[in-house]
């Protein structure tokens, strides 16, 4: 073996543990973006990745890097240490659902007068559903 490909080899090896950790979090980022009735293609988008990348990750076949986790974590609605498995001790947020909360931040993007007839429809709705 040359010394490239050994430096390659060491490089690129993890550890059983590593890499048991990254399939857990791979099918936990799968479970959560199921839940949130997100596709991979809109999840791919969002970390500006192919569709084929976050199916990787979530068969943990390749590593998320470290610099997509707090993206992915808000995208999923959820904090670092959810994602990461942690949720021993951490307190359920409260709030808007997650796909309501990427919702008004879309509206928020709206022109103004695109916002004030989303708002007249919701204000609508909700009287109606109050009666």
């Amino acid at each position: 073996m040359n010394l490239l490909n050994h430096l390659d080899r060491d490089h690129m090896a993890i550890s059983a543990s590593e890499r048991a950790f990254f399939e857990r979090l791979g099918a936990r980022v799968a479970e959560l973006r199921r839940a949130q009735n997100i596709t991979q293609v809109e999840m791919a988008e969002t970390l500006d990745v192919s569709q084929q990348t976050i199916n990787s990750y979530e068969v943990g076949r390749r590593r998320i890097p470290v610099s997509a986790l707090p993206t992915l974590a808000r995208s999923l609605g959820v904090s670092l240490e959810e994602l990461l498995g942690d949720d021993a001790g951490v307190a359920k947020k409260r709030g808007p659902a997650p796909k309501l909360q990427q919702q008004i931040e879309r509206i928020q993007q709206l022109p103004r007068t695109q916002q004030r007839f989303v708002m007249q429809m919701l204000d609508t709705v909700l009287a109606q559903a109050s009666h």
